[in-house]
């Protein structure tokens, strides 16, 4: 049996979801990597806190908005930047 379409209906339809235009806009996180001259393999202690950071085929990468890392790791001895 068919229905009539001739019904209202009073429910309002569902608004669009919408995001805001900054995440629309956001980039991601740009990675600077850092070589470790002495070691393949290791994790690195931050002094003064609970984090650590893990080297990976020489490699280490961090965050450009964690200040805390870099200067850790611009300061470390056995650590320089890759371009």
């Amino acid at each position: 049996m068919a229905k009539n379409n001739e019904q209202a209906i009073d429910e309002p339809l569902p608004s669009p979801i919408r995001q805001s235009v900054t995440s629309q806009l956001q980039t991601p996180d740009l990675l600077l990597k850092f070589r470790d001259t002495v070691f393949t393999s290791r994790t690195l202690c931050i002094p003064g806190t609970n984090r650590t950071l893990s080297v990976v085929k020489a490699t280490v990468e961090v965050s450009a908005s964690d200040e805390q890392a870099f200067t850790y790791l611009k300061s470390h001895p056995e650590i320089e930047p890759l371009e």
